[in-house]
Formats: structure tokens, sequence, C-alpha cells
């Protein structure tokens, strides 16, 4: 059966514990649910931004997946499903994403990424051979298959990279059901924007435990701390207006990395 409108929705696959996952996920400034999947952590949106703001659900999960990504150095898959077309968002730091997407019928939607199974083996970590060509197998034409079906052959095959999603939470579902799903889930936990000043000194925290601590100062730190603020203090102005959670995200990521690189340089100074 093919996704309605009704049964719009998404969520996010970190390729990380959700000990790791957390800092990044309170950048979103969102009220989200974490929960184990695995080797992976699944991050379900407990609102609907989709249903306010300018963005569609996809682009909205694209959005939140960036962001994440950009402040930790693990892949996130974005998946999300609405008016009949499902897809996914592959983001990892600062490198290009990858993408797909499928109309209700299960036939490629738009203009897909012809080298997007091939990113999302390799980024994965998933068999450059076998499972490749069944990725690749999801982009061909199949009667039997629908935008769903393709989806959760994407999910069957990230099980051989250690992916296990807890009961019920299954794409395709309404957000309202996935929602309640993720709230049982075995070890899961809400996470919410902590405020400025817990974000920032979570990530003061970070830097200081990463092996690049101790060269992350001086002018050039200082440099790319002034440089982030300042791109990133006007994309949070102007996603408050468009009403963009996406880009707003994405705008509370660069701040962030720029507030701590610019305090994290501050203080070794006086040491």
């Amino acid at each position: 059966m093919s996704i309605s409108q009704t049964t719009a929705g998404g969520l996010l696959l970190c390729r990380a514990d959700p000990l790791a996952a957390r800092p990044a996920a309170h950048i979103l400034r969102e009220r989200l649910l974490l929960a184990p999947a695995g080797e992976w952590s699944a991050l379900v949106p407990e609102a609907k931004p989709w249903l306010g703001g300018a963005e569609s659900v996809a682009e909205v999960l694209a959005g939140w997946g960036a962001a994440v990504a950009l402040s930790s150095n693990w892949p996130v898959l974005s998946l999300w499903w609405e008016e009949g077309r499902t897809g996914f968002v592959l983001s990892s730091g600062f490198r290009r994403s990858a993408a797909y997407e499928w109309d209700a019928a299960g036939r490629p939607h738009g203009e897909p990424d012809p080298g997007a199974m091939r990113t999302l083996a390799a980024r994965l970590g998933l068999d450059p051979v076998l499972d490749l060509e069944e990725l690749e197998r999801l982009t061909r034409p199949d009667a039997a298959a629908d935008g769903e079906a393709r989806l959760l052959g994407v999910i069957a095959l990230l099980a051989r990279a250690g992916l296990a999603l807890p009961a019920g939470l299954t794409p395709g579902e309404p957000a309202d059901r996935l929602r309640e799903a993720a709230r049982v889930a075995p070890g899961a936990e809400r996470v919410e924007w902590a405020g400025w000043r817990d974000t920032v000194r979570a990530e003061l925290a970070v830097v200081e435990d990463s092996p690049l601590g101790p060269w992350l100062r001086g002018p050039k730190a200082r440099l790319a701390g002034a440089a982030q603020l300042a791109a990133g203090a006007p994309l949070m102005l102007w996603a408050a207006r468009r009403r963009s959670p996406g880009w707003l995200a994405a705008g509370t990521v660069l701040v962030t990395h720029g507030a701590a690189a610019l305090a994290y340089d501050r203080a070794r100074r006086r040491t």
C-alpha cells in the first residue's frame, strides 16, 4: 500500500550510539526522542514542524540530518515519506550529501542522484559488490515494489551495517505512531534544547576531549570561529523569518561551533 498524505513522517538514523548522538541532537533545538537501534541511534521528532513552515518533511529532515552530521564525525541518514513519495538523504560532515527519491509507484522521482547508492554503500561500509548490487536494484523498474517497499529495502540492507530498529519504528508509519513507538523503545530518552550556555559547554567538552583540541587555537582558529559566527547568525535570522527548521538547525550548528572555537581559544590563552 502506498504512503498517503496522512502518513507523512520521517526519522534520522545516526551511525553512533545514543551517548555520542545526544550532544549533536541538542543542536537541532527540537523536542526529539532518541532510541538505540543496534549499532546506530534513531532520532524521531515529537512534533511535526513541517506542518507550520515553508518546508516539506523531506526538506526539514534533510536539514536536520545535515546539521547533526556537521556537528559530529559520523554519517546521518534522513528518511522521509509524504504524499505518496519516499526518499533518503545521507549527510556526512562537509562532504556533498547523497539523496534518492521514489514516487508512490516506486519509480525514481525528479532527478535522482545517479551515484547516491554507490555513495551510500561506501560511506556506510557496505559490501561494494553484493550490497551495492542490491541497492542499485532498488532504482530499477519493479511493478511489485511501491515507494514504501523501496525505503524498506534500504532499511533491510542497513541491517548488515549494524542497524536494528526498535519494534514499531518502521518507515512509512504515520508520525504519531512513530513517535509512540519511539517513546516505548528500550533505552529511549527525550532530547530537548538546553539553551546556548549548556550547548556551548557541551561543544567545548567535545573539543577538549578531541585529540585535535590542543591545535584548535591561535589566529587561524579565531578567524574560523568568527567566520562561522558571521555566517551562522544571519542564517538563523533568515530561517526564523522563513519558519525553516532545517536551515535554523544549520545556522545553530555554525553559531555553536564558532562560539565554542572562540571560547576554547580564549580559555587556552589564559592557561
